[in-house]
C-alpha cells in the first residue's frame, strides 16, 4: 500500500483532485507541442540547421568554414602540449580555479598571454563564452550604462543581457553614435563593448577612436579579440595591440584560445586590478569548473607558434580568396560572399561539400542576411585557394 509521501499516489490524488474541480472534464496539453510547429516554420524559412559530424582525419575535404586561422588545431607541438599536459595532471582539472583547478600550466598560460599581447596580465576561463559574460558582467551591473555594437557576437549580447545594466545598442562601427550614448548618460559608470573583428563581415572595429570616445567620457572599452588574436598584428598579438592601444588606460580585452591557436578556452586581459576583481566578483569564474589541462598545454605549445611569417601566409591567403571571389579584402581571416536568400545559401553550401570544400553557411537570425563565410588557414596552399574558389562560384 503507497505510504504518505509515494510520489505515484501523490500524482494520482493530485488528478482526482483536477477531475472533482472541473466536473471530470480536464484538457491535458503536451508542455512540448509547440516544438513541431516552430520545427516546420524552420523549414519553410529556410533556417532548419543540422549537426554534421567530421571525421578524425584527413577526408578529402577542405576545411573554409572552421576557425583553425593559423592551422595549429593539429599541429604536432601543439598535440604534444596537451599530451603532456594529460600525463602531469590528468585529463580534467578537478576542480574550479579557486579549489583546485588552477595548475602552474595555468599561471604560464596567463604570463604567456599578457606577455603576447601587451597586456598587464591575463585570466583564463574555460571558453570564450565565459570570458565575455564574466567580464561584462563583473566591470558593468544595475546603475551603469553598456553600449553595445549591433553586430557583436552573441556572447557579448547575453553577457550585456546579464548585467542587468542599461543597454544601447549602436549601429556597428557608428562612433558618433557611441559618444552620443555616452554623453547623455546619467549613471556614473559605462562600458563600450565591441568585437575587435567582426565574425561574419571580417572588419576590424574602429578601435581608436572607440577608445578616444571612450576616454574622453570617463567610460571603459571592453574589446573581444576573439577573431582578431593570431590574425591581426605582426605576430597577431590582436586588434588593441595592432592599433597601439596594448596596456592603455581603460582597456579590456577578452579573447578564445580555441581559434587561432586551436585549443580551448577563453582569456580576460587586463589590469591586475581588473583581474583581482575578476577572481573575487566575477560568477563565470569562481563557479565553472577550470580549463582542462590538456587545453592549457595546447594553448600554451600554440602562442610559441604564432609567428609573423605564419600569421603572414594567413593573411595572403585571405586576400587571394578575396580577389579570386571578387568579393572585398577584409582585415581578418574571415571571408564573406554575400548570398542573401537563406535557402540559396544552404543550396549553394551542399553543392560546395559535394565538391570536397567546406564552407560556412550563415542566415538569420545570427546575420541580418544570408551569406557563405570562407576563412582562410596559415597552411591553405596556393592550389587549395584556387580550387576553393571555382568551386565557390560554380556554387553558386
Amino acid at each position: 500500500m503507497a505510504g504518505p509521501l509515494d510520489p505515484v499516489a501523490l500524482v494520482e490524488r493530485t488528478a482526482r483532485d483536477a477531475d472533482c474541480q472541473t466536473g471530470g472534464m480536464r484538457t491535458v496539453v503536451d508542455p512540448l507541442s509547440w516544438l513541431g510547429p516552430a520545427a516546420d516554420e524552420r523549414r519553410r524559412l529556410g533556417l532548419e540547421r543540422t549537426l554534421m559530424a567530421r571525421s578524425a582525419g584527413p577526408d578529402g575535404v577542405l576545411d573554409l568554414a572552421g576557425n583553425d586561422y593559423l592551422g595549429l588545431a593539429r599541429s604536432p607541438d601543439v598535440v604534444a602540449g596537451a599530451v603532456a599536459a594529460a600525463e602531469c595532471y590528468g585529463a580534467g582539472s578537478t576542480g574550479s580555479r579557486l579549489v583546485t583547478g588552477t595548475t602552474r600550466l595555468h599561471l604560464q598560460l596567463e604570463a604567456g598571454l599578457a606577455s603576447w599581447t601587451g597586456g598587464e596580465s591575463a585570466l583564463v576561463f574555460s571558453s570564450g563564452y565565459l570570458a565575455n559574460i564574466g567580464a561584462v558582467t563583473a566591470l558593468s551591473g544595475p546603475g551603469s550604462l553598456v553600449v553595445s555594437d549591433e553586430r557583436n557576437h552573441a556572447s557579448l549580447v547575453d553577457a550585456c543581457r546579464l548585467s542587468r545594466a542599461r543597454l544601447v545598442v549602436t549601429p556597428s562601427g557608428d562612433v558618433l553614435a557611441v559618444e552620443r550614448a555616452l554623453e547623455q548618460r546619467t549613471e556614473e559608470r559605462a562600458v563600450v563593448v565591441t568585437d575587435a573583428v567582426f565574425s561574419v563581415s571580417g572588419q576590424l572595429a574602429p578601435l581608436t577612436e572607440l577608445h578616444a570616445a571612450a576616454r574622453r567620457t570617463g567610460a571603459l572599452l571592453l574589446v573581444d579579440e576573439a577573431h582578431a588574436l593570431g590574425v591581426v598584428g605582426l605576430a597577431g598579438e590582436g586588434g588593441v595591440a595592432a592599433a597601439g592601444l596594448a596596456g592603455a588606460p581603460g582597456v579590456v580585452c577578452t579573447a578564445t584560445l580555441s581559434k587561432a591557436l586551436g585549443s580551448q578556452g577563453g582569456v580576460v586581459l587586463a589590469p591586475l586590478s581588473v583581474r583581482e576583481h575578476l577572481i573575487n566578483t566575477c560568477r563565470a569564474f569562481i563557479f565553472d569548473t577550470a580549463l582542462a589541462p590538456p587545453s592549457v598545454g595546447a594553448a600554451l605549445a600554440a602562442i610559441g607558434l604564432a609567428t609573423p611569417a605564419r600569421v603572414a601566409a594567413l593573411r595572403r591567403a585571405a586576400d587571394t580568396l578575396a580577389d579570386a571571389l571578387a568579393v572585398a579584402r577584409t582585415d581578418s581571416a574571415v571571408v564573406p560572399v554575400p548570398v542573401g536568400d537563406p535557402a540559396r545559401a544552404v543550396r549553394a553550401r551542399d553543392r560546395c561539400l559535394e565538391q570536397g570544400v567546406l564552407v560556412g553557411c550563415f542566415r538569420p537570425p545570427s546575420v541580418p542576411q544570408s551569406c557563405l563565410r570562407l576563412t582562410a588557414r596559415a597552411d591553405l596552399s596556393d592550389l587549395d585557394v584556387a580550387y576553393a574558389a571555382g568551386v565557390v562560384r560554380a556554387a553558386l
